[in-house]
């Protein structure tokens, strides 16, 4: 497993598309954060990263297809995955190798937060203004977030062979599950019915808990089931293709 991990993270950053993606998305974020109208705490009148971790979801929705796409997409387009079969490693390491690199991936770029955090906690007139428990259960629930997205992700690579079709299917899901579920509650005919039951199903509900301070057992144990959930799809869905091959 050790060294699917190392591979999938050179065979990452030794394009400059990588480091590309990196960029991108930390000018995104810093643009949210300090520049743009109604998002950056200037305006916002106190130091808080409430609203950063309010938008940032929405630049992961693009950042983990982008990174994830190209996972088990590539390896079946160039059938390389045939070349993986024949080495000492277990379906298992291969898929949690790959998991755990992409992963890797995407908190490295999520790193500025950590960086954007301390630079409002300077900033502010009153240092003891920035809530750091909320800090801290905000960082938590940001790392089930992308946990959860990188799992979809992966999942979504085997399911094509073209690595453009893998982000969009990934893009879709994460979506779906982030946003669509709540969404789907605000229909008038579950209103009062089944629309509690709905939002708790969507990861929005248990991010946004978490985020204000909440951590509950509840909200943990969800990320963690969502987690091995799609892990065991992408298990399902790699023998389901060794077996026709």
């Amino acid at each position: 497993m050790r060294s699917i991990y190392f591979k999938e993270l050179s065979a990452f950053l030794s394009g400059l598309t990588g480091y590309i993606v990196f960029i991108v998305f930390g000018v995104a974020a810093g643009l949210f954060l300090w520049i743009l109208p109604d998002t950056n705490f200037m305006d916002y009148g106190y130091a808080s990263m409430e609203l950063y971790f309010e938008f940032i979801p929405w630049l992961l929705l693009f950042l983990i297809p982008a990174i994830t796409m190209r996972s088990f997409a590539e390896e079946f387009n160039k059938g390389t995955i045939e070349w993986l079969r024949t080495k000492p490693v277990s379906m298992l390491e291969v898929l949690l190798g790959k998991y755990l690199s992409s992963l890797s991936l995407v908190l490295i770029a999520v790193i500025p937060t950590l960086i954007y955090a301390f630079s409002i906690y300077y900033l502010a007139f009153d240092a003891n203004s920035l809530d750091l428990g909320i800090l801290a259960s905000s960082v938590l629930s940001l790392f089930f977030l992308v946990a959860c997205f990188t799992a979809i992700g992966i999942f979504c690579s085997t399911l094509a062979t073209n690595q453009i079709v893998s982000f969009l299917l990934a893009l879709f899901l994460c979506f779906l599950f982030y946003a669509g579920f709540e969404s789907f509650s605000r229909i008038s005919s579950f209103i009062g019915g089944l629309d509690y039951y709905l939002t708790l199903f969507g990861i929005e509900y248990h991010y946004k808990t978490m985020i204000t301070g909440l951590v509950s057992l509840r909200d943990i144990l969800y990320f963690i089931a969502f987690i091995f959930l799609f892990l065991h799809c992408t298990n399902f869905s790699l023998r389901m293709k060794y077996l026709k091959s």
